[in-house]
């Protein structure tokens, strides 16, 4: 059974939810083996990685490794493609993800497929494409299969593997040094989960009124535990921060429910949310394009509904 590498997404030596996600995945075309990169690395985290099916993990965590943009994690993986004769990579689709996906599949000479929301046997991955019109089915075909996948597109499953530890090197060529990282500044995070990541996320759009209104918007996030999202309308408008946009020019999401208050569902908007798993709308014209998505639809004010919603949720509690 040939290594699937699953490069690991990890911040303070805590590691993300979508790596677990590529973990369940790998197991399905072979023998997962994670990639730790950069510093961090501790005990605790081998165990859960191992839980969750790495039967083995490498570890590089050198500091070198993150004191550059990108490029060192491509020849990381690149390396250890060749030495483990890899039948395939996933890594996140995040914005570095995919660049270093492009990135190895250049140093590889192999075909790439990113934004997978889905893979089945043999490396067929499942995409919503042009703009999310249309969903197909493909697969690489030319060297070793490099492919991103969108946080939240499966439920995590343990399954404890091995999780041998194996430490790795990699000498960094000049060209990874092109680009040094000068300057980190730690964003500063609240009580709700990663938009990205979350499981349930409640956006706002121009029916919300005003940024004031956007209060309205997370008390209901927050009765879910879910995190905010904000329509381009709404971003543009300055009603909320630019970098909660959910969109074909934002962020994509592809969480277990997500809940569209006064958005109207413009193919812009769609694009970065209709792999969710569950969609609820909200929004008082009927005709809204929205509803043709949405697995439930409620026609009224968002000012009288979403205030119903949050109480019947905290009676719950």
């Amino acid at each position: 059974m040939s290594e699937i590498l699953v490069l690991v997404e990890h911040v303070d030596g805590e590691v993300k939810k979508v790596t677990l996600e590529l973990l369940t995945l790998a197991r399905g075309q072979g023998a997962p083996s994670a990639v730790w990169a950069g510093p961090g690395y501790t005990e605790e985290a081998r165990a859960r990685l191992a839980e969750y099916g790495a039967e083995k993990v490498y570890v590089a965590d050198s500091q070198e490794i993150v004191d550059y943009v990108v490029a060192p994690k491509a020849e990381l993986l690149a390396q250890l493609v060749a030495s483990a004769s890899a039948g395939g990579v996933l890594v996140a689709a995040t914005a570095e993800g995919k660049e270093i996906a492009g990135r190895l599949a250049i140093k590889t000479d192999s075909g790439v497929i990113t934004d997978a929301v889905g893979l089945g046997e043999g490396f067929v991955a499942d995409q919503s494409i042009f703009g999310g019109g249309i969903n197909v089915r493909s697969r690489v075909a030319k060297g070793t299969p490099i492919v991103a996948v969108r946080p939240n597109s499966v439920t995590p499953e343990p399954a404890a593997g091995a999780g041998a530890e194996e430490r790795v090197s990699v000498t960094l060529s000049d060209a990874a040094r092109a680009a040094r990282v000068a300057e980190r500044v730690k964003e500063q995070k609240g009580a709700r989960p990663e938009l990205a990541e979350a499981a349930i996320v409640v956006s706002g759009g121009r029916g919300v009124g005003s940024a004031e209104d956007f209060a309205l918007i997370e008390r209901l996030a927050d009765s879910l535990g879910a995190a905010v999202g904000a329509s381009r309308a709404a971003t543009d408008l300055g009603w909320y921060p630019h970098q909660f946009q959910v969109g074909q020019t934002g962020k994509t999401v592809s969480p277990q429910l997500y809940i569209a208050v006064g958005i109207s569902g413009a193919i812009q908007h769609r694009a970065g949310m209709q792999t969710a798993k569950t969609i609820i709308a909200v929004n008082k014209d009927s005709e809204a394009p929205i509803f043709e998505l949405a697995d439930f639809g409620v026609v009224g004010d968002l000012f009288q509904v979403v205030p119903q919603l949050i109480e019947e949720i905290d009676k719950r509690k």
